[in-house]
């Protein structure tokens, strides 16, 4: 990979992040990338903020030197961390239009999530 001369703090990055245990994990019917130390927001859950909460639907697992990927999960690799806060995202207008006819709606929708932060990453 090929980084721009000027911007070498970019390629150490990368480099940083490709070293750290990271794991994709599945909920809510979505899948996220989990990281110790970084904060994710995923579909509302059920757990009040401050528990632990743990995700064991792991698809795809690294410890930082090798990958390990299920079929359909990884055995053992488990995801966990702590339930920050709850909130609402920003909000979608709805907007329904024919012409000539007078036919106007407006609506909102604001999806809830809950933001967790990773404390750990367990490979099987």
């Amino acid at each position: 990979m090929r980084f721009h001369p000027r911007f070498p703090f970019l390629a150490s990055r990368f480099i940083f992040r490709a070293l750290m245990p990271y794991a994709i994990f599945s909920t809510g019917g979505k899948q996220f990338r989990a990281e110790p130390g970084v904060t994710i927001k995923v579909p509302l859950l059920d757990a009040a903020p401050g528990t632990k909460i743990t995700f064991d639907q792991v698809l795809l697992a690294s410890d930082g030197t090798a990958i390990q990927s299920g079929a359909p999960l990884v055995k053992g690799a488990s995801v966990t961390g702590e339930v920050v806060r709850h909130a609402k995202g920003r909000k979608i207008k709805i907007f329904r239009f024919a012409r000539r006819t007078g036919y106007r709606r407006h609506a909102g929708h604001r999806q809830q999530y809950t933001e967790i932060r990773i404390a750990d990453v367990t490979v099987g």
